[in-house]
């Protein structure tokens, strides 16, 4: 009996043994496949005050359209069906354009003191063309850089385009002196004296009256209109452009007014809005010599803004249960704009007239201009424009300005009266004296 327990227990010893065996293996089997395997990514720290990230929006899947071969021909938006298309590659050429590059820099390294001299040459081939003619079809391309201009068009257009680039590379590029005379009078009968002086030119724009005068002959109409007690200057300087570049000449004066009034809840109830207008005159001229030097071209811009005055406007504002009134003013304003080209001989002196129209000048009393007799009224006369050019002298200094005895009225053997058969008083064309038009 005693034997029978002893190999009992051996056998439960046994069995013992063995499960711890097998348990032991498993779990040193565990073990070695957790230490194989790479451990676990931490978890990354949240922060509480940051905002949530936002998910990135994934584009809408454009729509895809082949054609027959299975290429793509364009493609849609899906959410606003824009179809865009690659092209062909190629510049469209159905009307027949070319490509050509004008090299510019013998112009553009010569001027100086101007931060892109390039433009100036894109100004004056849009003025020669138009604007619409690069924005419709037939596909046109303008490009300049401080070298080159890029030009696609048709070969009638690529001539145009060559005219007005020869005069900037070929012609001089040296600063050009021109008097530029702004002047005003009070009424236009000063023509009946300077009429026999005068060669009409044929102008665009409505309104406007030009002529051309020998330097002779503008001498003695500027000593006629210094001689009237209505005659104004404003300005006379002597200005010096680089071809094809452009000058402006301005002048302006601030008026405050009381615009509006704008209600509120505090004391004393509302707020008086203030205003400004700028008023006087801004002109910009920009002249381009033809290649042999004979003929220049001009085109200005002329601009004036007149405070007539400023009308009185009464308001009743409720304050505190009871009416307020408050004064405000209204401007009455009158401007005129002149932008017109213009083509004279440089031996001669182009003169405009824009008609009886607002002055451009601001007297003591805030009001613009004088009283003027002859029932115009002191904010109207006729503005005048007298344009000379001066060739620049060698050592750069100011051409003298010529004596009292030389500018004087000179007997009628003298003066040169305008051209034999030409209409006085009526606008007509020359050759090489026309207004190009607006632009």
């Amino acid at each position: 009996m005693a034997a029978l327990w002893k190999r009992a227990g051996r056998g439960s010893v046994a069995a013992a043994l063995l499960v711890c065996l097998l348990g032991g293996e498993r779990a040193w089997g565990q073990r070695q496949d957790k230490l194989l395997s790479p451990p676990p990514p931490r978890p990354t720290p949240v922060n509480p005050n940051a905002a949530p990230a936002e998910q990135p929006r994934k584009p809408a899947p454009p729509l895809v359209t082949p054609n027959r071969d299975g290429k793509a021909v364009f493609t849609a938006d899906a959410r606003s069906g824009l179809k865009v298309s690659k092209g062909q590659g190629v510049l469209p050429n159905e009307h027949g354009q070319i490509w050509r590059e004008y090299d510019i820099s013998p112009y553009t390294l010569r001027v100086r003191d101007v931060a892109k001299p390039e433009q100036a040459i894109v100004d004056w081939v849009l003025r020669e063309t138009g604007t619409e003619i690069w924005f419709a079809e037939p596909l046109g391309i303008l490009n300049a850089s401080s070298t080159t201009l890029r030009v696609y068009h048709t070969p009638e257009m690529q001539e145009r385009v060559r005219a007005i680039v020869e005069r900037f590379a070929s012609g001089n590029t040296e600063a050009h002196a021109l008097g530029v005379r702004l002047m005003t009078v009070g009424s236009p009968n000063w023509r009946v004296r300077a009429l026999s002086l005068l060669k009409p030119v044929d102008v665009k724009s409505a309104g406007v009256e030009a002529w051309l005068l020998s330097r002779e002959n503008a001498a003695v109409v500027l000593e006629q209109l210094k001689a009237r007690g209505d005659f104004r200057e404003h300005s006379a300087p002597r200005i010096d452009i680089a071809n094809g570049q452009s000058q402006t000449l301005a002048r302006k004066d601030s008026r405050a007014y009381t615009r509006g009034v704008q209600l509120k809840r505090e004391f004393p109830f509302y707020d008086l809005i203030p205003g400004k207008i700028d008023e006087g005159y801004s002109l910009q001229i920009s002249p381009l010599m033809a290649i042999d030097g004979q003929t220049m071209e001009a085109a200005v811009t002329c601009s004036v803004d007149q405070l007539e005055k400023l009308v009185p406007l009464a308001i009743d504002l409720p304050v505190g249960g009871q009416t307020q009134r408050v004064q405000i003013q209204v401007p009455q304003v009158v401007s005129w704009r002149l932008s017109e080209r213009f083509r004279w001989p440089t031996s001669e002196v182009l003169l405009l007239s824009c008609g009886v129209v607002a002055t451009p000048a601001q007297s003591a009393t805030g009001m613009l201009s004088w009283l003027s007799p002859l029932g115009i009224g002191g904010n109207r006369a006729d503005a005048l424009l007298m344009i000379e050019h001066r060739p620049p002298s060698v050592t750069g200094a100011p051409p003298a300005t010529p004596s009292a005895a030389a500018v004087a009225p000179a007997p009628a053997p003298h003066t040169k009266p305008a051209a034999t058969g030409a209409v006085i008083g009526t606008p007509t064309g020359a050759a090489n004296s026309v207004s190009r038009g607006r632009y």
